[in-house]
């Protein structure tokens, strides 16, 4: 792998954690280091930071909240 995407991937600690749990990611690197961007859209997906997956998570947080408001209020009654 070149130096400077070597450094690149050190700086940043969730990519470097992604490599190593995908080892494909490394050789390809090698091979064509221009791929890094492709790496780091996968390495979001992976770890669930693109706004689809954001947007679902707080969609399912405030459900959760209603649930637990119906439920707080069901007591008192």
């Amino acid at each position: 792998m070149e130096p400077e995407t070597y450094r690149y991937i050190q700086q940043r600690t969730d990519l470097w954690r992604f490599i190593r749990l995908n080892p494909d990611w490394y050789r390809y690197l090698s091979r064509n280091p221009e791929r890094v961007r492709e790496m780091e859209k996968e390495a979001k997906q992976f770890y669930g930071k693109t706004i689809p997956q954001r947007l679902a998570r707080t969609q399912q947080n405030i459900h959760m909240v209603r649930l637990l408001m119906q439920m707080a209020g069901s007591w008192n009654d």
